[in-house]
């Protein structure tokens, strides 16, 4: 059984034109032949910025896809009805058996919230655990947020999103210990995939447990103008 996986930072829509374009999303989303898609900077009615649109609602709308939103960034506005959120979202082509949020704020109010969406996901009869994060830029958080998403992954594991991290550090081996960077698997030449166009970094990974095996993997460049970041792309087998 082959499946396609995505990573994808989104940048909440916003392209290196300065555009909020969900469209253009929903495009390379398209294009990949993704079936389950980790997003990372989804808005949910969060600002002006991206016209307070519940992003994570209208690509799933847009794609005839499932979802679950994960935030990492609740504020509430006096007066206001809706909740402004931040966070990680998922959109898949099987059916979402359960979905629950981790929050890893572990200085409250002192550093942007950060977050764990954790689903499980039917895929043709088996059931495999989807999580996506987006983990902080400082050290002792990213250790610490890190930590406890390696604790608590179950087995049949695909964890999508950005890690902020570069391979072959010391974040990076914590990590690669455990799981397998698909990248490392099956991908070809550095797997930049930050800034969308002149990529120089990774900063997205997908990893898995040892029960899948990776057929192909690689960084989607066709439309570089939609987000800051490009996607990753694998297709595993089980």
């Amino acid at each position: 059984m082959n499946i396609k996986v995505m990573t994808y930072n989104i940048h909440h829509g916003k392209g290196t034109d300065k555009i909020v374009d969900l469209k253009r999303i929903a495009d390379v989303i398209t294009q990949s032949g993704a079936e389950i898609i980790g997003l990372n900077e989804v808005d949910k009615h969060f600002s002006n910025r991206s016209h307070f649109v519940d992003q994570i609602h209208f690509l799933a709308k847009e794609l005839k896809l499932h979802y679950a939103f994960s935030p990492s960034l609740t504020l509430k506005t006096k007066n206001a009805k809706t909740i402004r959120q931040y966070g990680n979202g998922i959109l898949s082509r099987y059916p979402i058996v359960s979905s629950h949020h981790h929050l890893l704020n572990f200085i409250p109010r002192l550093i942007e919230g950060r977050s764990i969406l954790e689903t499980v996901i039917n895929v043709n009869g088996k059931l495999l655990n989807v999580y996506v994060t987006h983990l902080s830029l400082n050290p002792f958080l990213h250790k610490k947020q890190s930590g406890f998403l390696l604790k608590n992954t179950k087995e049949l594991a695909i964890i999508l999103g950005d890690w902020n991290m570069k391979p072959n550090t010391r974040k990076w081996k914590s990590v690669s210990e455990k799981y397998r960077d698909v990248w490392l698997e099956s991908g070809k030449g550095a797997g930049f995939t930050y800034p969308s166009r002149k990529p120089r970094t990774r900063l997205d990974y997908i990893f898995t447990t040892k029960d899948f095996k990776v057929d192909k993997t690689e960084v989607l460049d066709a439309i570089p103008i939609a987000s800051d970041h490009l996607p990753l792309l694998a297709t595993l087998s089980i």
